[in-house]
């Protein structure tokens, strides 16, 4: 991972300059989101955000794809391996089977899937800590809470975002230890991302029930999540992108996913001829999760609730305090 993020510092301080002549003046790599939208405010946006990132950089374009339905995915991806694609970038779990497919049928393309593990020579996987991040979000609930209730409320019940549910957990828990805790997803089916109406009906069974914060790990869902929040009194917690301004002193903080790190970081290594295929793991010590502080949410953290938070990262950087993971939640939205 620290070499991954080296390359990154490298390519900015760089610039173009050191791509040289062996990288094609015309690379233009490309971006697969997955279902939701590209301006989801969440998972996708943040992908977009890397891509548009790379984009002012370096002054290479880029293309990209918005599927409407899972049978595009491999679709998508077979249209652009077929054109030999500089760079092929898939995000989400949902493009796992895809990727592996049309990779290992295009040898020559160089593949980079984000929240999946696939073991190819021409693949780069990323994936991220989610449970730290997340960790310190379940801290900033307990911090919080009047009521002694918080609430989780997941998108697709995978492995994946079992690890959310359980780094807020560990987190809250660590705070303080007498707190109810209510759990629900939103679905089994990819369509569980993009179904805000029912994720805001579960969000505001939860604050009925004596939630006053809840954590949403649920994509496009999740706006329905802090849609409730405001529209009972109540707090949110968003996830992926900074979602703090969405509802501005409703949104306690927001869990940060740094999908567009990933996103710029492999533009940026292919564009510069230093791309290699492998496992990367983005946790807090490499800067890929964290939670969001500004102008939007200040009034809501103390200075004692700070402190505490930068006391638990440095122990979760340490490995004082070691967050526990899901088995076999390697890969997710």
């Amino acid at each position: 991972m620290t070499g991954f993020l080296r390359k990154i510092g490298a390519t900015i301080a760089l610039g173009v300059a050191i791509a040289s002549s062996a990288v094609a003046a015309d690379f233009t790599p490309v971006l697969l989101y997955d279902i939701g939208g590209k301006f989801d405010k969440s998972f996708n946006e943040a992908a977009y955000v890397g891509a548009e990132r790379f984009k002012d950089e370096t002054g290479h374009g880029y293309k990209d794809f918005e599927p409407n339905s899972e049978t595009q995915y491999e679709q998508a991806l077979r249209r652009f391996a077929r054109r030999k694609a500089d760079l092929i970038i898939a995000v989400g779990v949902g493009y796992s089977v895809a990727v592996k497919n049309v990779a290992s049928k295009y040898p020559d393309v160089k593949f980079t899937v984000i929240d999946a593990i696939i073991d190819l020579p021409n693949v780069q996987s990323i994936t991220f800590k989610e449970n730290e991040g997340s960790f310190l979000v379940g801290m900033v609930a307990a911090m919080k809470t009047e009521s002694n209730t918080i609430g989780f409320l997941g998108g697709m019940d995978i492995p994946l975002i079992r690890r959310f549910e359980r780094g807020y957990r560990q987190g809250a828990e660590y705070v303080k230890g007498d707190l109810t805790f209510i759990e629900n997803y939103v679905g089994t089916t990819p369509s569980a991302w993009n179904d805000p109406i029912k994720a805001s009906e579960m969000a505001r069974s939860q604050y009925a029930r004596g939630a006053d914060i809840i954590f949403s790990a649920a994509g496009p869902s999740g706006l329905g999540s802090i849609q409730a929040a405001k529209d009972t009194g109540n707090l949110a917690i968003g996830v992926d992108s900074n979602q703090n301004h969405v509802a501005p002193g409703f949104v306690l903080t927001s869990m940060l996913k740094r999908v567009d790190l990933a996103v710029y970081g492999a533009m940026s290594a292919a564009e510069a001829g230093e791309w290699a295929p492998g496992h990367t793991v983005m946790g807090l010590a490499e800067g890929g999760v964290d939670f969001a502080l500004d102008e939007h949410n200040a009034d809501l953290f103390t200075d004692e609730m700070k402190a505490k938070l930068e006391e638990a990262r440095a122990k979760i950087i340490s490995g004082e305090i070691v967050v526990a993971d899901v088995e076999g939640s390697n890969s997710g939205h």
